[in-house]
């Protein structure tokens, strides 16, 4: 422990923001800084190594405590002895679960508010959210704090937020402590492992060349480091009290104070990462039932271990809103100013991020290729399946289509179809020897007719596989009707039930389902490698489980009932 130093508590002390503040109040060299989160102990980042903050754990003069909102206990441990509180922690915004949210937010404010009280802690700093006060249809256009809370929020987040900011609030005075909060607004920066690292994953994916909306909404954006530094301001301006017109017991809107519409900032992000700026505009009535459907299934799978996704109507409702603020207030009682511009801001942040630019994953691709690209072939099928060149994919796929179209419709029999597809061979079989000639000083290269030819040797494997595959199926039945094998009974049941449902569908049908199927699914899978593949385990896990519990029980069956049913 630092002697001569007051002790400050900064919750949630490992998240995007609060590193950044953690890293001003190690730098100021005034306080010895007790980091709590979570995690069982603290984890130094690559980018904090030979850090003040790594120096600040060697010489004393920072610590860490694991310790959960929720657990009282826990959190009176963590405020003893300290002068100032930094109550930053909050759950995954993502993350729209009422409970988690309440008991994380509320319940855990509620226990912050009465450590501090029972130690005599001076100052609390509340770090809150300007989604306070908005409700998901209306816009905000450069309010001030008088706008008061609505009626109903647009997501779980913003509720709990709301009633743990007034709990900070209304506990100003209570006990000496004073207290404030401050509402930041679209944060990003270095460090961010949630907005800029989403945004390339959706330009890589092809999923950002649309602008949802109009395009028109302005909105606020805050540089990390000016998060940081309000914090700062806001402790110092808090004076324990102190009687009058003064900093506590207040909100503050934290900004940039450099507006911008929504889609122009989120486009200059990509773009200077190598990206396409999105351009094509989606209505969001066009664009909102979508996004309710995927939430929705995205909870029923979340017990399989499916990863919760970003594409909900409360975040659709948030970038297509105007939301602007007034930042007079903290100008006035905390003396705040960004001292880092939009512009800056931006240029740190992409220089920060070079490892997600667009060419560097493109030589990653090269270099360590997916294993998608691996298990198709890795030559040109797969970067044609993989859409490398969008281009040249679309191409291939819409000529495929036209050849289908102009072959295969309905309405045509085998026969003709067959009959058809003959005669153009012959045709271009019988015209190519001419085409061999000059053509625009050109020559096609001539095609040998062994190409065409299928050898002996082919022919005859075609055939063993074929009776192999025969016999096989044969020894399978047999195998189930002698030995009652249940497990080798319920598989042929599936695959038949399989054969019986693609059945059921058109050669028209069948031909359009695999083509989209063929030109989407490993796209997919390679942009969702990973939850797909821990969603595939899942459900192996839950199959092999089932599996195991039907065959103990269909074993216990005596033989005679078996006989007799």
């Amino acid at each position: 422990m630092a002697k001569g130093r007051e002790i400050c508590l900064v919750t949630g002390g490992r998240g995007f923001v609060a590193q950044q503040l953690v890293q001003k109040l190690v730098e100021s060299e005034r306080w010895m800084v007790r980091i709590m989160d979570l995690a069982p102990r603290a984890r130094v980042l690559e980018e904090e190594l030979l850090s003040p903050l790594q120096e600040a754990f060697l010489d004393g003069e920072a610590e860490y405590v694991s310790a959960d909102l929720r657990n009282r206990h826990r959190v009176f441990e963590a405020c003893k002895g300290v002068t100032v509180v930094f109550h930053m922690a909050a759950p995954d915004s993502s993350i729209n679960e009422f409970k988690l949210h309440y008991d994380v937010t509320v319940t855990g404010t509620r226990n912050i508010i009465d450590a501090c009280v029972h130690f005599g802690v001076k100052k609390l700093v509340y770090t809150s959210s300007p989604s306070v006060v908005f409700d998901g249809e209306h816009g905000i256009y450069n309010a001030d704090e008088s706008l008061p809370y609505p009626d109903k929020y647009n997501d779980y987040y913003s509720e709990t937020k709301a009633q743990a900011e007034a709990l900070v609030l209304k506990a100003n005075g209570k006990g000496g402590l004073a207290t404030c909060a401050i509402r930041p607004s679209g944060i990003f920066g270095p460090g961010d492992r949630l907005l800029l690292p989403t945004l390339v994953n959706a330009a890589k994916s092809g999923k950002l060349k649309f602008v949802i909306g109009d395009g028109q909404n302005v909105f606020d954006w805050t540089y990390v480091e000016n998060v940081a530094h309000a914090h700062i301001c806001a402790e110092q301006a808090l004076i324990p009290g102190a009687s009058g017109d003064n900093a506590s017991g207040k909100a503050y809107f934290i900004t940039n104070c450099e507006p911008r519409k929504f889609w122009d900032f989120v486009g200059e992000f990509v773009e200077q990462l190598g990206y396409e700026r999105p351009t094509i505009h989606l209505p969001v009535r066009v664009v909102m039932p979508l996004a309710y459907l995927v939430e929705w299934a995205s909870k029923q799978l979340a017990p399989l271990g499916v990863p919760t996704t970003h594409f909900t109507p409360s975040r659709i409702r948030l970038v297509t809103s105007w939301r602007s603020f007034n930042c007079a207030r903290a100008t006035k009682y905390l003396n705040y100013a960004p001292p880092v511009t939009l512009e800056e801001g931006i240029r740190r942040t992409v220089e920060a991020f070079f490892h997600l630019r667009a060419e560097v994953q493109e030589s990653r691709h090269t270099a360590f290729p997916s294993r998608a690209h691996s298990q198709l072939g890795g030559g040109k099928a797969a970067d044609l399946l993989l859409w490398r060149n969008w281009k040249k994919t679309f191409g291939t796929l819409f000529s495929i289509y036209v050849g289908f179209y102009f072959f295969f419709r309905s309405g045509y029999t085998l026969i003709f179809v067959a009959a058809r597809t003959m005669m153009l061979l012959l045709v271009i079989a019988y015209f190519y020897r001419y085409l061999q000639e000059s053509i625009l000083d050109h020559r096609l290269p001539e095609i040998p007719a062994t190409l065409f030819e299928i050898s002996e040797d082919k022919s005859c494997k075609v055939v063993l596989s074929a009776i192999s595959w025969w016999n096989h199926s044969v020894t399978s039945v047999q195998l189930m009707v002698t030995e009652r094998n249940w497990y080798q009974f319920f598989k042929i049941l599936v695959m038949l039930r399989v054969m019986k449902i693609f059945g059921k569908f058109s050669a028209e049908g069948f031909v359009n389902f695999g083509l989209f199927a063929i030109f989407s699914a490993p796209f997919m899978y390679e942009q969702n490698e990973q939850e797909i593949n821990i969603f595939i385990d899942q459900i192996c896990n839950y199959f092999h489980e089932y599996r195991d519990i039907a065959l103990s029980k269909l074993s216990s069956i005596p033989k005679e009932d078996v006989h007799k049913g």
